[in-house]
């Protein structure tokens, strides 16, 4: 049997343990093992404990930034700021509708450009803001769609975009210059998406939302916000400007710093230990994907089929390959979560690196496309974590077709940036 039939096979086989496993509803971490064991034992390697624990630590380094990031939002909303900057937005815009909006997409991008989960985004702003729209007179699954479609977009967005990262680390490719090239269209569709779905919105109603939401402690104010977020900037730019005389100090370091900061800060005493407890529980489905995919990769790449993989994405058309994008990239983050950015990016960016396009503009517009997939089945993490939040009683149905026209519009810009990256690379100089 020659490598391509034998990788084939493999990569066969990997597909039907998987699809059994989800069939049998295990989790999709254990159905990632199942089918990279399986892959394993299918091409004739056993059980590589090596491999394995190789692949295990493959993302290591990008778990540490999701859990000092998480950790870090989560005790800034333990001690009341995340409240306080809701309730103080609405009582001074409530009367201006665009501001407020503007206002909510900045607020929804913030947690999940910081840890690269949107479900953050979710957790931890989704309720409030909800409640808001609610009073705003806007149904649920509109409402849902809002938090979920900006909820993606800030895990898409920097500094921390775990597709890009993922894809990046597979190819060898410094994580530098996706900065502009992904904050300018999350920030846009982002606005765009809260416009378009709240465009029947009513004015506030700020009695009744300013009751609902949580009352922040007393002595909150935005200073005791704002610092740590300017200390993780300043940490993060002082690394850049000089970069020869001011030490590496690592994106986990410095979110553990603001982290840190925020602890001092706190107008109540914080209870760090069992907030840390409950960031790691809450990370848990996320750090199990990672470490599973992590295995996922090292199996695909030690049999041969991550290299069909990719010998099988260059050489089809590009046409083909462009205009299916929109679907190939959120149908394998609906099945593989995360997984997909090192099993399909990996082979995409270096075939539009041999197409002379901008390999980081290109992979930006590939990662804005890729969160659409957490709303699809059959994982679907991140659309059903909404619904739940903002206790949606109508079917799930009506929240993907809200979803439809932001997704279509998402789908159209990444895309267009993936095909015309080479005249959007001035986008990468920062």
């Amino acid at each position: 049997m020659n490598a391509t039939a034998s990788a084939t096979l493999v990569l066969a086989v990997m597909v039907a343990v998987y699809i059994a496993a989800k069939l049998f509803k295990v989790s999709t971490e254990l159905s990632l093992f199942a089918a990279a064991l399986a892959g394993a034992l299918a091409g004739g390697a056993g059980i590589p404990a090596r491999h394995i624990a190789e692949g295990a630590f493959t993302y290591f380094d990008i778990i540490l930034i999701f859990v000092t990031a998480t950790l870090f939002m989560n005790l800034l909303k333990d001690s009341g700021g995340v409240a306080f900057v809701v309730r103080s937005v609405i009582r001074r815009f409530h009367r201006r509708k665009s501001v407020l909006f503007a206002l909510f997409a900045v607020l929804l991008l913030i947690p999940g450009a910081l840890t690269g989960a949107g479900s953050v985004t979710v957790l931890v702003m989704g309720g409030m803001v909800a409640t808001v729209l609610g009073y705003m007179d806007l149904p649920r699954p509109r409402i849902a769609a809002i938090i979920f479609v900006i909820a993606g977009l800030s895990a898409a967005a920097p500094p921390v975009s775990l597709w890009a990262m993922l894809t990046a680390a597979g190819v060898n490719m410094p994580y530098v210059g996706f900065f502009l090239p992904l904050l300018i269209p999350c920030v846009l569709l982002a606005m765009a998406t809260i416009f378009w779905l709240g465009r029947k919105a009513k004015p506030v109603n700020l009695d009744l939302a300013l009751r609902e939401l949580p009352e922040p402690p007393a002595g909150m104010n935005w200073l005791r916000i704002v610092l740590p977020f300017l200390a993780f900037l300043v940490l993060v730019a002082a690394g850049r400007v000089w970069p020869f005389s001011f030490p590496i100090l690592g994106l986990p370091l410095i979110f553990a710093a603001a982290a840190g900061l925020t602890v001092a800060l706190s107008p109540i005493r914080l209870p760090v230990l069992e907030i840390a407890r409950r960031t790691v529980a809450q990370l848990l489905p996320l750090i199990g994907t990672l470490t599973c995919a992590g295995i996922l990769v090292q199996i695909m790449t030690l049999t041969g089929v991550r290299g069909l993989i990719a010998v099988t994405v260059v050489t089809l058309p590009v046409i083909v390959v462009y205009f299916t994008l929109f679907v190939t990239l959120p149908v394998s983050e609906a099945v593989l979560m995360w997984g997909a950015a090192p099993v399909l990016g990996v082979p995409l960016v270096l075939l539009f690196n041999t197409l002379n396009l901008n390999p980081i503009v290109a992979l930006a517009g590939m990662s804005v496309i890729w969160p659409l997939g957490d709303a699809i089945p059959p994982t679907a993490i991140i659309g059903r974590l909404t619904a739940d939040t903002i206790g949606m009683k109508e079917s799930y149905g009506k929240f993907l077709k809200e979803c439809l026209v932001p997704a279509l519009l998402i789908a159209a810009v990444g895309t267009l940036m993936v095909v015309f990256s080479k005249k959007l690379a001035f986008l990468t100089v920062f």
